[in-house]
C-alpha cells in the first residue's frame, strides 16, 4: 500500500524462489582510494550490471549500501538510482525491472520523495529501523520529545521531526513493531502531502517524474545522471560529491573508533580540510531551530537581540551595527550573500538622493493572518505601515470590519492590502472595497502547493466572526487549484476584483521557481498591476517539517527570471515587481532591486522587531511573547509597539539612501533591473578557511542570474495608474439606479450623505436587461458601490431587483450584496455567485418556451458556483457543474444536481441538492449542513466520509429547515421538482440524507449543553 519496505519484507523479497521471479542485490559502493575517478567508474559498472541483470530476467534489482567498510564508501543513493534508472531508459530496458533502494541515508520524507521521483519503485531505510530498535531496547522511545531528540543523535540518521510527531501522538510503545509501523505511516503521510502539492494522486504517476528543482548541481552531472540539462546557477560535479562521500565515510569510521566499536583500530581522524569535525557526536546540529555550535542560521540570539535593541532605542548607530552583523556572515546562507554592488568613483551627494519618505514606500509587510498572529501584533503592523504611508497585508485570514474605520491618533488600523486566497476567509464585498491593493494568493514561497491551516484551538470568537466560521473548529485553506485552473481563470478573478473595487490595484503572489517568468508574463497579460515573487527562505514557524527545508527556491532565481522575461516581452512597465524571502538589510534591498524588484516585502523581520524570539511555537498557541497566540494570558506579555517597526523601516530607508549615494544614482528606480551594477564577492568565493565549502562555492555560475537583456525597453514599472475596467454591463445599471456615470464614483465615501450621488434611494428598483456570455461579473460593480456606502449591512431586502434574460458570462452575481436580487432566465457560465455577500440569485430556464425537457435533468449553470460565499441565497432550477459550494461559509443554496467535489471545504451555511451528486462530496467540510435527495440510497458511495457523518433527516428542527428551504426554492424559481416534493412531502423527506461535519456537530452539541446548563442554573437560582 506504500513504498517503504521493512527489513523483513525486503528479506522475503530477496529470497522468493518462484518460476519467473528473480531478484538481485547490487552494491552501490566505490573505492575510497580512487576518489572521483573511482566514483565515476563505479557508477558506470553499476549501470552495466543493472543492464546485465535485466538481460538475465531479474525482476527486482536492489541497490544497497549495506556493505560499506574502511576501503569503500557509499555512492549517494539518489545519484545511484537516478543513474541506473536513466541508463536503463536509454537502452530500452527500464520497464522490465523494478529498482529498490536499500540505504542508510534515508531518513526524511524528502529523501523518500527524491528516490521515488528519480526512479525507485520502493525503499528500505535500514539505518532508521536500526535507530528505532536501539531506542526501544534502551527504553528511550517512551520519553518526552526533548529526551528522544537527544537520544536519536546517537546516530545522526534519525529524523527529529518523526520522533516529535510520534511522541506528541502518544503512539510510540516499547514494541519495535509499533515504532516501525508509526515511522512508515509518517513517511507515507508525508509522501502523500508532497505528491498532493503537485496534484498527483498515485505513486505510479510520481515515480520517475523528476518533478524537482536542482539547485547547486552542475550541468554535466545533471545531463549525465539526472536526465536534464537545466542548472540555474551551476554547481558541483562528481569531484565534490566523491570528496564529501569519502569524508562522510571516514567520519563514520572515526566516530565508531572513538566509541570503541569500529571494526578496525587503524582508522584515523578525518581530514580537517575536507569536513568539519563535530565537537560532540551526540550534539543536535540545530537543523530546524538554532543551537549553539550548530549549523549557521540567519536569525540567532545575537541578530535578534541587536535588532530589537536598535529599534527600541531608536538608534541608527545600533541599527548599522546590526546590519553589519547580518550582512557579514561566517558563511553564505542566501544566494545574495555571494553578491555585492559597484560603487561609483564619484558618489552622489546624499542630499540629492531620494528622500527617506519616498524610499520607505517601496517597503511592505508580508501576508500574515490575524489568527496566526495575535490581534495586538497584527494591528501594530497595520498602524506602523499606515504611519509610514505604505502597506501592511491582512494575510488570508481576513480583517475585522471594525478596523476599516478605526483610528489611533488619526492613523487608520486597517491594512491597505487585503489578501484573497483560495480559502476566501472573510472575503466579503465590504472587505474588498476597503482595500488599496487586493492580493490574489496563488501560492506562498515557503509552502508552494499547500493551503494554510488554523487549528481549532486558535479559532476564538473574534477570529470565527472575521472568517465566517465557528469557534473551536479548524480552518483549512484549500490549495489554489480549487478555483484557479488556468491563466484565464486568474484573469477572470482579476477582472472580478477590478469590478468590485475599481480604485484598487490587483496583485498576484507567485512562487519563485524555474519557469515563473512565463507564468508572470501571463499574469501581466491578465491585467494584474503587481506581481509578487515569493521565495522559500521566509515562511511561518508553523510550517510542517517537510515544508521547512525542501519546498520552493531562492527568490533571487525567480525574480531574475521574471525580470528578464517581462523585459524581453515588453511587459515590464505594465506591472510592479515585489519580492520576499527573509530580506533584512539595505544590502538585500539593493541587490534585489538590481535583480528587478520595485518593492520589498518583509515578514519575519517586523515580527522580531515586535518581540518575536523565534521559538517556532506559532501553531501551538503557546508563543511566550504574545506575537503568535490567541491565549489572553500570553497576549498580555506582548510588548511590541508600532513605533519600533516605524524605526526599523526608517533606518532601512536611510541606509538604502547611503548606498544609492555610493552607487552614484539619485533614486531607487535608477538601479532597478541594472544587473551590470552587481559584482560577485570573490573574496567569499575564494575563502580557504573551509576548503571543501569554498571549493563548492567556486562551482557556482551566476551568468544566467545576472543576464542583462539587450533592449531599450523599460526595466521597471513607470506608470502612475493601474488598469481599469470599462464597458461592462454594470455601468448601464449604475446609470439607471444612481443616475450617474461610473467615473464619478471615485469620490464615494461611506457615510458621506452630503453628496447626492452617494445615496441610493430606498424605493424598490425593478429593472430588466438582456444578457450575453460576454457580460462578465454582472452585478459586481454595483455591489461594490453599495458596499462602499452601506458596508456589511447593505440595503433592505428587495431594494434592487434585476431580471436578466439570456446566457450570462462568468462570475454572474459575484460578491452580490444584501438588498440586490438577481434573477436570470437562461443559463450561467462558471463562477456564478462567487463570494456571494448577502444578495439573492435565482437561475431558471427561460419562461414561455415549449421545450420538452425536465429542468432537473439538465445542467443550467457551470463549475465552481458559490465559491467562497459568505452570506446570501442562491436558487438554481437545474443542475450545476463541479466544485459547487467550495468554501461556502454562510450562504444558503438549493440546486437540483451537482458534479464532483460539491461542498468541498465548506465551513458554514446550508446547501440542498434535490438530485444526484458527483464524487467526493463534502471533502474537507468542517462546518455547515447539507441535505441531499437520495432515492437510490447510493449517496454514501459519493460522499467523502473523512470529516462528516450522514444521517436520515429525522429530527423535527432539521425537517422544518429542509422544508422551508425547498419552499423558498419553489417561490423564487417555480421549480417543478420542488413543487412535487412539497406536494408529497411526507414521502419525499424519507429519502433525504443530512450531511453534518463531525467536529461541527460536536461544537453544536457543546453549545446546546452549555445553554441547557445555563438555563438549569437560572432555574435553580430563581428557585
Amino acid at each position: 500500500p506504500q513504498p517503504v519496505l521493512t527489513n523483513t519484507q525486503l528479506d522475503i523479497l530477496c529470497n522468493i524462489r518462484y518460476k519467473g521471479f528473480n531478484t538481485k542485490k547490487l552494491a552501490i559502493l566505490f573505492e575510497i582510494q580512487k576518489g572521483a575517478s573511482g566514483l565515476r567508474a563505479a557508477i558506470e559498472d553499476l549501470c552495466k550490471e543493472a543492464e546485465q541483470s535485466v538481460n538475465e530476467g531479474v525482476n527486482y534489482i536492489i541497490l544497497s549500501d549495506r556493505d560499506i567498510d574502511e576501503t569503500h564508501a557509499a555512492i549517494p543513493s539518489l545519484l545511484a538510482v537516478s543513474a541506473v534508472h536513466h541508463y536503463l531508459i536509454s537502452v530500452g530496458k527500464r520497464v522490465q525491472t523494478a529498482l529498490i533502494v536499500e540505504s542508510g541515508e534515508i531518513r526524511e520524507v524528502m529523501h523518500a520523495a527524491l528516490l521515488l521521483g528519480y526512479g525507485a519503485s520502493a525503499i528500505c531505510p535500514y539505518m532508521t529501523f536500526a535507530v528505532l530498535d536501539d531506542l526501544v531496547k534502551k527504553h528511550k522511545i517512551q520519553e518526552e520529545y526533548a529526551t528522544a531528540e537527544g537520544a536519536s543523535a546517537i546516530c545522526p540518521y534519525m529524523t527529529f521531526a518523526v520522533l516529535d510527531d510520534l511522541v506528541k501522538k502518544h503512539k510510540i510503545q516499547e514494541e519495535y513493531a509499533t515504532a516501525e509501523a508509526n515511522y512508515i505511516k509518517a513517511v507515507d503521510k508525508g509522501l502523500k502531502k508532497v505528491m498532493s502539492k503537485m496534484g498527483i494522486s498515485t505513486i505510479r504517476s510520481y515515480r520517475g517524474a523528476k518533478i524537482f528543482e536542482s539547485i547547486g548541481l552542475g550541468e554535466d552531472l545533471l545531463r549525465r545522471y539526472f536526465g536534464t540539462e537545466v542548472s540555474t546557477i551551476g554547481g558541483i560535479g562528481l569531484k565534490e560529491i566523491a570528496r564529501d562521500a569519502i569524508a562522510f565515510s571516514r567520519l563514520g569510521n572515526w566516530s565508531f573508533s572513538r566509541l570503541g566499536t569500529s571494526p578496525s583500530s587503524s582508522v584515523t581522524s578525518p581530514n580537517d580540510q575536507t569536513t568539519e569535525r563535530p565537537n560532540d557526536l551526540l550534539q543536535n546540529n540545530g537543523q530546524f531551530s538554532w543551537r549553539k555550535d550548530g549549523i549557521l542560521h540567519a536569525w540567532h540570539p545575537d541578530t535578534i537581540a541587536n535588532l530589537q535593541i536598535a529599534t527600541r532605542l531608536g538608534s541608527y548607530k545600533k541599527f548599522k551595527e546590526w546590519s553589519a552583523m547580518a550582512d557579514e556572515k561566517e558563511k553564505p546562507i542566501f544566494i545574495r550573500d555571494f553578491l555585492g554592488f559597484k560603487k561609483a568613483a564619484k558618489p552622489t551627494p546624499i542630499d540629492e538622493v531620494e528622500s527617506v519618505e519616498s524610499i520607505v514606500r517601496h517597503f511592505v509587510t508580508g501576508a500574515m493572518s490575524f489568527g496566526a498572529l495575535s490581534i495586538e501584533a497584527h494591528e501594530a503592523l497595520a498602524l506602523a505601515m499606515n504611519k509610514l504611508g505604505t502597506r501592511s497585508n491582512t494575510g488570508e485570514g481576513g480583517e475585522d470590519n471594525a478596523r476599516y474605520h478605526s483610528e489611533v491618533d488619526g492613523v487608520s488600523l486597517s491594512s491597505k492590502t487585503k489578501q484573497i486566497a483560495s480559502g476566501r476567509f472573510g472575503v466579503t464585498a465590504e472587505y474588498l472595497v476597503n482595500a488599496e491593493e487586493i492580493q490574489i494568493k496563488v501560492a506562498q514561497g515557503a509552502k508552494p502547493g499547500e493551503g494554510g491551516q488554523l487549528p481549532g484551538f486558535k479559532v476564538n470568537e473574534i477570529i470565527a466572526k472575521t472568517r465566517n466560521a465557528i469557534p473551536g473548529i479548524s480552518l483549512i485553506s484549500p490549495p489554489p487549484h480549487h478555483d484557479i485552473y488556468s491563466i484565464e481563470d486568474l484573469a477572470q478573478l482579476i477582472f472580478d476584483l477590478k469590478n468590485i473595487n475599481p480604485t484598487a490595484a490587483v496583485s498576484v503572489k507567485l512562487v519563485a521557481e524555474s519557469g515563473v517568468g512565463t507564468i508572470a508574463a501571463g499574469v501581466a497579460k491578465a491585467k494584474a498591476d503587481l506581481i509578487v515573487i515569493s521565495g522559500a527562505e521566509g515562511g511561518t514557524g508553523a510550517s510542517p517539517a517537510s515544508s521547512m527545508r525542501f519546498a520552493g527556491i531562492s527568490p533571487e532565481i525567480g525574480l531574475a527570471e521574471t525580470q528578464q522575461t517581462l523585459v524581453k516581452n515588453g511587459l515590464r512597465n505594465q506591472v510592479r515587481l515585489q519580492t520576499d524571502g527573509q530580506l533584512k538589510t539595505a544590502k538585500d534591498v539593493i541587490i534585489m532591486a538590481m535583480l528587478g524588484a520595485d518593492e520589498f516585502s518583509f515578514g519575519t523581520l517586523p515580527l522580531i522587531v515586535l518581540g518575536c524570539v523565534m521559538m517556532r511555537k506559532c501553531n501551538t498557541n503557546t508563543c511566550p511573547v504574545g506575537v503568535a497566540t490567541q491565549d489572553e494570558r500570553l497576549r498580555a506579555r506582548f510588548m511590541g509597539k508600532s513605533e519600533y517597526v516605524v524605526n526599523f523601516f526608517t533606518f532601512l530607508a536611510q541606509q538604502v539612501r547611503e548606498y544609492l549615494s555610493e552607487i552614484g544614482v539619485h533614486k531607487l528606480k535608477d538601479i532597478i533591473g541594472h544587473t551590470e551594477l552587481i559584482v560577485q564577492n570573490e573574496e567569499l568565493r575564494m575563502k580557504n578557511e573551509e576548503f571543501a565549502a569554498a571549493d563548492k562555492w567556486r562551482t557556482i555560475d551566476f551568468s544566467r542570474l545576472l543576464y542583462q537583456p539587450t533592449t531599450d525597453k523599460p526595466l521597471h514599472w513607470d506608470r502612475s495608474e493601474f488598469t481599469k475596467v470599462c464597458g461592462v454591463k454594470d455601468e448601464e445599471i449604475i446609470r439607471e439606479v444612481l443616475g450617474i456615470e461610473v467615473a464619478s464614483l471615485s469620490g464615494l465615501k461611506e457615510g458621506n450623505a452630503s453628496s447626492p450621488h452617494n445615496l441610493i434611494t430606498l424605493q424598490p428598483h425593478n429593472l430588466e436587461y438582456a444578457i450575453k456570455n460576454t457580460d462578465r461579473a454582472v452585478g459586481t460593480m454595483l455591489s461594490g458601490v453599495i458596499a462602499k456606502k452601506y458596508g456589511e449591512a447593505g440595503l433592505p431586502d428587495g431594494t434592487i431587483n434585476i431580471k436578466f434574460k439570456g446566457s450570462a458570462g462568468q462570475s454572474f452575481g459575484a460578491f452580490a450584496v444584501k438588498g440586490l436580487s438577481l434573477r436570470l432566465e437562461g443559463e450561467a457560465n462558471d463562477y456564478f455567485g462567487k463570494g456571494l455577500s448577502g444578495g439573492r440569485i435565482s437561475i431558471l430556464p427561460p419562461r414561455g418556451n415549449n421545450a420538452e425537457f425536465h429542468a432537473e435533468d439538465n445542467i443550467i449553470a457551470g463549475n465552481t458556483g458559490l465559491y467562497g460565499a459568505t452570506s446570501g441565497e442562491l436558487y438554481v432550477n437545474g443542475q450545476v457543474g463541479e466544485r459547487f459550494g467550495v468554501r461556502n461559509s454562510g450562504a444558503i443554496a438549493v440546486i437540483e444536481g451537482a458534479g464532483d467535489h460539491c461542498c468541498e471545504y465548506m465551513t458554514g451555511g446550508r446547501v440542498v441538492v434535490l438530485g444526484k451528486t458527483g464524487r467526493n462530496f463534502a471533502a474537507g467540510m468542517s462546518g455547515g449542513v447539507a441535505y441531499v435527495y437520495d432515492p437510490d440510497h447510493t449517496f454514501d458511495y459519493f460522499c467523502n466520509m473523512d470529516m462528516v457523518e450522514i444521517n436520515l433527516v429525522e429530527d423535527t428542527v432539521s425537517r422544518k429547515e429542509l422544508l422551508e428551504l425547498i419552499r423558498q426554492h419553489y417561490l423564487h424559481t417555480g421549480s417543478a421538482l420542488a413543487g412535487r416534493m412539497l406536494d408529497g412531502w411526507q414521502r419525499y423527506v424519507e429519502d433525504f440524507i443530512q450531511v453534518v461535519p463531525i467536529e461541527y456537530k460536536r461544537v453544536l452539541q457543546e453549545e446546546q449543553m452549555a445553554k441547557l446548563s445555563q438555563k438549569i442554573a437560572e432555574v435553580q437560582r430563581d428557585y
